[in-house]
Order: C-alpha cells, then sequence, then structure tokens
C-alpha cells in the first residue's frame, strides 16, 4: 500500500477486495461474454481487451488466455466462464 494511514475498516475492505478478487473477475467474465456478442468495430477490441484482463484475475492460465483472446472465441469463452463457476 501506499504512505498513507488507513483505518481499521478502510483496512478489512481492503483484505476482503484482495480475498475475493477472482470471484470478482468471474462475475465480470460472465457480463463481458454477453457483451462481447453484441460489440462491435472498435467496441468489440475494448470489450476483448477487458476480458482479457478479466481472464489473467481470475487465474486462468497464460496460455488459454491468449488462444481465447487472439480467436476471440465466445464458445470457448462461455465454456471457461461456466466452468470456473
Amino acid at each position: 500500500m501506499s504512505d498513507r494511514e488507513y483505518t481499521p475498516y478502510q483496512r478489512e475492505v481492503i483484505r476482503r477486495y484482495y480475498e475475493n478478487r477472482e470471484t470478482i473477475a468471474i462475475q465480470k467474465l460472465g457480463e463481458l461474454v454477453s457483451e462481447a456478442y453484441l460489440a462491435e468495430g472498435k467496441k468489440a477490441d475494448r470489450v476483448w481487451d477487458r476480458i482479457s484482463r478479466a481472464l489473467r484475475n481470475a487465474g486462468v492460465d497464460e496460455s488459454e488466455v491468449d488462444r481465447i483472446v487472439r480467436q476471440r472465441d465466445l464458445e470457448a469463452l462461455a465454456r471457461l466462464v461456466s466452468k470456473l463457476t
């Protein structure tokens, strides 16, 4: 953390966030699957960037992340998300 002093409540909130980081990323991935399906053009590029970050935050293997994002394989992404939940 930084040089800032946090209250006990703030430290607890921060601790819980990092404990649940993977769960938050998996939830976000579920939302991004439908967003990617509907996105077109530059918006699709931004959605896939967010998907890539969320997959890495969820602890997915780097080679699998690269393959899914490179191919923009929505079906594989949806299977992976359902497997993670």
